[in-house]
């Protein structure tokens, strides 16, 4: 799926629709830590999960410096992300990670855009690299465990 998020034309919309996706991205964790099996790779999951908790408190403060109004959930995208693991976990834990994997291609690509975002502060563009890094790392072990 392809993301206009990280692309917005105004600071306020860019944190507005990243809150927005990390809500999204959240549900799709708790979703995943509930339908695996391997004690192991929900322990990972969640630690991922906390990543983008942390990713929603500090967008959360910039929405807060800039006088914007804080998402405090996804919208109807959930429902996808949530649904791939859902149909994954009929076939099992491998399944459920490759679906999760492709849910972060999503977030990665949003927090490049972001990145590179003329209206975002340097500071935010610092913050949008890290996040997009743990993104990465997210997917790479994904991938790994569902290969493994």
């Amino acid at each position: 799926m392809v993301t206009t998020v990280g692309t917005e034309n105004t600071f306020e919309k860019l944190v507005e629709n990243l809150l927005i996706l990390e809500h999204d991205a959240i549900a799709a964790y708790e979703s995943t830590i509930e339908k695996l099996d391997d004690a192991a790779s929900k322990a990972r999951i969640a630690e991922f999960k906390a990543d983008h908790e942390s990713h929603v408190a500090e967008l959360t403060r910039m929405a807060g410096a800039i006088g914007t109004a804080a998402p405090q959930e996804g919208d109807l995208k959930q429902y996808l992300t949530t649904g791939k693991i859902a149909l994954a976990s009929l076939v099992g834990d491998k399944t459920i990670l490759k679906a999760m994997s492709t849910n972060e291609v999503e977030t990665k690509m949003a927090y490049d855009h972001a990145a590179k975002n003329d209206v975002a502060t340097p500071d935010a563009r610092t913050f949008f690299q890290k996040a997009y890094a743990d993104e990465t790392r997210h997917k790479a072990w994904m991938d790994a465990a569902a290969a493994a």
